[in-house]
């Protein structure tokens, strides 16, 4: 199984979801399946379920193509218990210098933990287990000094005042998302510092103000965020890896001056993730 380079603290660092991407973890779809139905996207998809070969074929091309561009991939050994470890993005969320292990709202995932835990101590890196209210990292966005937190089943507004006041230095920001989106990057990203992809049907008025005064946001519909249009990985240097699925999304992103990178992942988003939500950054660098 590959092992990162980074063996301590020192070389973690997540700022913004754009600086270049050193350090990611990731886990591989082995044992995915959808089971216990916990989202909209797994409804649509349940009886067709999950082809695993080509989940697994589509999931190696992904970290193939973040390896040719100089990301250090370590893998979180995959566990037969574990449908939906994929998804590492909820498992955890790095802010500044530190760790965070998520308090998972679904009992179905609340033991992927426990691996996670495991790796990180054997590279020593510091972290700090979150035991209150639930909060994950997929609802957990970082632009700076601001950090974006969706109020959805999986994370409260509990959660989110208890990281501000974890987090003095940092502005935290709620945003309450509509009842059917799974977690805030399922509708919203900021792939630089000026632009965010949205889907503003998900948001309260106020809200989608908020995050236009912020941003140039490049809107995403429907049929694209349900094919998780928002969901892409920004990897540095204006390069965004996205599903060819959503051309429009991609155009608009070309025209904006990003390289988008098309990898697709479509048999993994059965489940109700994709770029982002398949990766764990803990090393960026502005």
């Amino acid at each position: 199984m590959q092992t990162m380079n980074a063996n301590s603290n020192q070389s973690m660092g997540c700022e913004t979801e754009y600086g270049t991407l050193v350090n990611v973890l990731v886990s591989k779809p082995e044992h995915m399946k959808i089971t216990e139905i916990i989202n909209e996207t797994q409804k649509h998809y349940a009886s067709e379920n999950i082809d695993v070969d080509r989940a697994l074929k589509q999931h190696e091309e992904f970290v193939s193509l973040l390896q040719n561009h100089n990301v250090d991939v370590g893998y979180i050994p995959a566990h037969p218990r574990f449908n939906e470890q994929v998804f590492t993005r909820d498992i955890g969320f790095c802010i500044g210098q530190h760790l965070y292990i998520s308090s998972l709202a679904s009992d179905l995932r609340k033991e992927e933990v426990e691996p996670l835990i495991e790796f990180i101590e054997e590279m020593n890196i510091t972290y700090t287990q979150l035991t209150g209210p639930s909060i994950e990292g997929g609802d957990v966005i970082i632009n700076g000094q601001t950090i974006y937190v969706g109020i959805s089943e999986r994370t409260t507004l509990s959660a989110a005042e208890q990281l501000q006041k974890t987090l003095p230095a940092y502005t935290v920001i709620p945003l309450e998302l509509r009842e059917d989106i799974l977690h805030l990057d399922c509708a919203f990203n900021i792939v630089d510092e000026k632009t965010a992809l949205l889907f503003p049907d998900a948001f309260k008025q106020k809200d989608v103000d908020l995050l236009k005064q912020t941003f140039h946001c490049i809107e995403v519909g429907g049929q694209e965020q349900f094919q998780l249009g928002t969901n892409v990985l920004s990897i540095g240097g204006r390069k965004v890896i996205s599903l060819p699925q959503n051309e429009r999304v991609n155009q608009e992103l070309r025209g904006a001056g990003f390289e988008v990178l098309e990898v697709d992942l479509s048999e993994i988003i059965k489940s109700g993730g994709s770029f982002r939500c398949c990766t764990l950054p803990i090393n960026r660098q502005s």
